[in-house]
């Protein structure tokens, strides 16, 4: 077996700061890291690492108050017309109603793989902890370590799956009040800005052999019991969107991979 590498983040030695100027910062030591958007700009950094399967975790505390009309992305993405992606974004809305978590899958280029959720929590009074599980067999997304969605590799019904291409990991905080509260009916509200989201405790698990996934608690290919039940309670109770049960956007039939559950959960 080869064993797997773990290391905790210092985000002056994990990240690159890409665009937004002073809108984003390092401090703590390397320990915090803060994204802000405003009239004029949002911003972002990137991991200098690439990577192929491990385990992603990331702790946020997603902007507070009025956040409708922004965006914080936390993805691994790949480049170019092919690439592979992994998604998180969490969609602002008014103060008092809840963030809308959207995940998607991109493979080859192409996404439209959506799943939406609510959170079971405020998750802009506390950091909490987002993870992205990718192996050869599946990609698990998880909130607080519990499993909120399970992709798995589709490629027996020519599905294609993300397994050659290595990832960066990338996050920024932008505005997007064209289509991201209420379709784009609720427009950002400037008067509060700046709006800032700020990020603590990275890590990467990972695999040093592409054929051996992270030392993490979703070692094995399928989830135990435990996570299973875990997935379908957030599945039952906090999903608000799921592009498999979309028919009226796919008249000609769902994606292949939506016809067995057990790819796609």
């Amino acid at each position: 077996m080869v064993l797997a590498t773990a290391s905790a983040g210092n985000f002056y030695q994990d990240f690159d700061i890409t665009w937004g100027d002073h809108r984003a910062k390092i401090f703590n030591g390397g320990q915090l890291l803060s994204l802000s958007l405003d009239k004029t700009s949002g911003s972002g950094f990137q991991s200098k690492k690439e990577y192929l399967f491990g385990r992603i975790d990331m702790q946020l505390k997603l902007v507070a108050g009025n956040s409708a009309g922004t965006v914080t992305a936390y993805y691994l993405s790949s480049q170019g017309p092919t690439h592979d992606e992994i998604d998180f974004e969490f969609l602002g809305n008014l103060s008092g109603d809840p963030y809308i978590l959207h995940t998607n899958v991109f493979t080859q280029g192409k996404g439209n793989r959506e799943q939406q959720f609510y959170l079971w929590f405020d998750p802009t009074r506390n950091f909490h902890t987002y993870s992205i599980a990718w192996s050869a067999q599946h990609i698990i997304f998880l909130v607080d370590n519990v499993p909120i969605r399970l992709f798995k590799n589709a490629e027996s019904m020519g599905v294609p799956f993300p397994k050659n291409q290595p990832m960066r990991i990338y996050s920024s905080l932008w505005n997007a009040d064209d289509w991201a509260t209420r379709g784009g009916l609720v427009k950002t509200d400037w008067s509060k800005a700046p709006f800032t989201a700020y990020y603590r405790n990275f890590r990467a698990s990972t695999s040093t052999s592409t054929s051996t996934f992270s030392d993490s608690a979703f070692q094995t290919q399928e989830l135990d019991a435990y996570g299973r039940r875990r997935l379908r309670w957030v599945q039952k109770n906090f999903m608000i969107y799921n592009y498999c049960t979309d028919l009226k956007r796919f008249p000609q039939g769902v994606p292949p991979e939506c016809k067995h559950s057990r790819f796609n959960l």
